[in-house]
């Protein structure tokens, strides 16, 4: 290692962590199970995956429990996860009684729900009990607790009535009532809730943690902030590469395999190719015009890549207002007016530039367009105008054809719709063209 044993002992987890990932493999096990019992389990929670496979394979079940034994609930949940149904079967038998219950009851939940990441330790109080007897309270349990910034009072059947910061607490006179305390007015998250329905939640209301509640209202748990943050950066991350034209990296690029990477990159490509080879077969339909007129061919990629980045910008608009819940599947009309509004105006303003720009090579004499150059012009322009606008529409309406199919929204990838309106583009260019330069080049 690095660092002496004692100068690693005195760093944070995730910094001890991170410098067992820089360690060569046969060391990463060697290093690890140097650490101390309970630091084990904490460092443990801060390993990368195939890390923690590494550390893993040197252990027997037996070890392998002692370091989940260590680990907080919902970080052990994660790594059970990604365990073989037979190894969670040896590894929960070597758990206490009741973390080996509380590990089961939290695998019991679906994958993504709320349930899978909440910690069951937490303070809970009654109404009726004194800031005195809260504060003893704490005293005796609040070590486990995963976090002292909440306190949650319970009725009779331990549901959820109210939450008060411990700060309110600790300024109240030690012989007030916790009933003195509250207002009643709390946030709660469900067990069956998704996890980025939970994330909007934290967003919303800037809570640094949030009970979790039965569908009865009976307080099971609380997730934390540092959670969340876990779950926002991997949706993002997915949603991204999505976005990208590629499947989404099961881990980090850096310990990705050339072999995985072809696979999860190669499909998209192949798909938008074989797209592609749309155009070459709409052009070669046109093939008579082009030789006709020549002049046609030097805007094809000036006027199809116009389509496409505006159905680009629409569809990225669209795609993060949907994640940001800022818009419903409902909502299409109203995006389709708007977007119909802005694609025309977007048109008008590419067209106008398109025009312009022939025009002063014509008059500049910087390129000769021909007799007919502003025929030529104002099909580039009204061309211009339908493309951009179809693009914008495409762009923005195709998020929610793929929600209302109930796909992911970020899979109508900006290449996806690039390659919708290249196609479609070069139809629309060669019918302006046919009606402005019939009987003229055509």
């Amino acid at each position: 290692m690095p660092q002496s044993k004692e100068e690693l002992l005195h760093k944070h987890p995730n910094d001890i962590a991170e410098t067992i990932q820089s360690l060569e493999s046969t060391e990463q096990s060697i290093a690890f199970l140097l650490l101390p019992g309970e630091l084990k389990g904490e460092v443990f929670s801060y390993l990368d995956k195939p890390t923690q496979e590494t550390v893993l394979k040197s252990l027997g079940s037996k070890q392998i429990a002692e370091v989940l034994q260590a680990m907080p609930p919902d970080d052990r949940t994660q790594v059970f996860t990604d365990f073989p149904d037979v190894l969670i079967k040896e590894t929960v038998n070597f758990l206490s009684e009741s973390e080996r219950k509380m590990a089961l009851t939290l695998i019991g939940y679906q994958e993504q729900s709320v349930g899978r990441m909440m910690s069951p330790y937490y303070i809970q109080v009654k109404k009726h009990w004194t800031v005195e007897q809260t504060l003893r309270h704490i005293k005796r349990v609040g070590k486990k607790a995963e976090t002292l910034n909440f306190v949650y009072v319970v009725d009779d059947a331990f549901k959820l009535i109210d939450d008060i910061r411990i700060g309110r607490i600790l300024m109240a006179e030690e012989e007030k009532s916790i009933e003195s305390l509250m207002d009643y007015q709390y946030i709660s998250l469900v067990t069956t809730q998704s996890k980025e329905d939970a994330a909007i939640v934290f967003d919303k209301y800037d809570r640094d943690a949030l009970p979790v509640v039965s569908e009865k209202g009976v307080l099971v748990g609380i997730v934390t902030f540092d959670d969340i943050l876990d779950v926002v950066e991997k949706r993002d991350t997915e949603d991204i590469q999505k976005f990208g034209g590629l499947e989404a990296l099961d881990l980090p690029y850096t310990k990705t395999s050339l072999a995985e990477m072809l696979k999860k990159r190669a499909g998209w490509l192949i798909i938008l190719f074989v797209s592609e080879m749309l155009t070459a077969s709409a052009m070669g339909y046109f093939e008579g015009e082009i030789e006709k007129a020549t002049v046609l061919a030097l805007f094809i990629p000036l006027i199809i890549s116009s389509g496409g980045n505006s159905g680009s910008q629409a569809a990225t608009l669209i795609i993060r207002a949907m994640a940001l819940k800022e818009l419903k599947l409902s909502d299409w009309w109203y995006v389709m007016k708007r977007e119909l509004v802005s694609g025309l105006l977007l048109g008008i303003v590419l067209g106008t530039i398109g025009f312009a720009r022939i025009a002063i090579w014509q008059e500049a004499h910087f390129y000769n367009y021909g007799a007919h150059w502003f025929f030529v012009a104002l099909t580039v322009s009204v061309s211009l105008i339908f493309i951009v606008l179809w693009g914008t529409l495409s762009g923005s309406l195709i998020p929610f054809v793929l929600k209302r199919l109930r796909l992911d929204p970020a899979t109508s990838s900006a290449p996806f719709v690039a390659t919708l309106v290249d196609v479609t583009g070069v139809v629309i260019y060669f019918l302006v063209a046919a009606l402005f330069l019939s009987g003229k080049l055509l």
